[in-house]
């Protein structure tokens, strides 16, 4: 049931994309074309999805969140186009298609990465009817896990590893910034712009944390034992740039306990919401058991 959700969220959100990205013919039309690229190859939409679920959880009403949707799925997209260059994990499939700097070249697949990024704060800037100082505290939130102390740190700390034996402690760091901090921006986001209590915040930060973590460390199992064609990419590419992972570190077995562990933590951290957050520990369920 939580993949047919999925889906249907997927499908709007696709149509949402024309609101926001519209085809534009232009004398620079060609970094635009890479930005609609790998905005349009597909996805869960995980990010967008959870900001307006924790929205909808703490009392948002209608549609008023969707600008922030768009703009969490476009700094996720400029941060996959830029993880997959030459310079970084060097990666030349996505989603099952050429990443975008083997369709467009290194510098324009750099630029629209760089266009995502900026053109995902103004887009969340424009939100309307909802109380503009939540809108700005919401945007904070934003930049500051999608930047140096959030997922840009993860990457950064991510980089410095390769070729390293590191332990549990870094390997945590790595993925609670890395993967979890724009997890934790979507779902603090969506409380926040529904003018949630601090403890409902607290509730989805808590989730948020867990569920990043076993979010990445079911990845990395599938970077080893995954199907290249439902994960439409290579599988072995964190071997191959001489990574540590939380499968070198731990095994398999280990890792699909600590998953199982975590993504318990999740759900019990939701328990203040009673039976209207079961839809929401049902994605953790999904998430973190999923093969692709």
């Amino acid at each position: 049931m939580t993949e047919i959700y999925l889906k249907k969220y997927a499908d709007f959100f696709e149509e949402a994309l024309n609101t926001f990205y519209s085809e534009k013919n232009t004398s620079y039309k060609v970094v635009l074309d890479a930005m609609s690229y790998s905005l349009r190859l597909g996805g869960k939409r995980v990010r967008p999805y959870l900001l307006r679920q924790f929205y909808s959880l703490c009392g948002g009403e209608n549609n008023f969140s969707i600008n922030f949707e768009v703009a969490i799925e476009s700094i996720h997209t400029y941060s996959l186009i830029h993880d997959d260059l030459p310079c970084m994990d060097d990666d030349d499939m996505r989603r099952g298609k050429p990443s975008c700097h083997k369709k467009y070249g290194e510098a324009y697949a750099l630029l629209a990465g760089d266009g995502l990024l900026t053109e995902a704060f103004g887009i969340a800037a424009k939100t309307e009817n909802i109380n503009s100082e939540l809108v700005v505290k919401a945007l904070a939130v934003l930049s500051e896990l999608s930047g140096v102390n959030g997922m840009i740190g993860g990457q950064t700390i991510d980089l410095l590893s390769e070729g390293k034996t590191v332990g549990e402690e870094v390997l945590r760091e790595i993925c609670s910034l890395k993967t979890g901090a724009l997890i934790k921006a979507a779902c603090t986001i969506g409380c926040i712009l529904a003018n949630a209590s601090e403890k409902e915040i607290s509730a989805a930060t808590k989730f948020a944390e867990c569920l990043g973590l076993a979010f990445q460390i079911e990845d990395d199992i599938l970077d080893c034992i995954g199907d290249e064609q439902k994960l439409g990419k290579p599988i072995h590419s964190d071997e191959d740039n001489n990574k540590s992972t939380f499968v070198t570190v731990f095994g398999i077995e280990e890792c699909k306990e600590k998953v199982d562990t975590l993504t318990q933590q999740a759900k019990d951290a939701l328990n203040i919401f009673g039976s209207k957050a079961d839809n929401l520990k049902a994605l953790a369920d999904f998430l973190c058991n999923r093969d692709y």
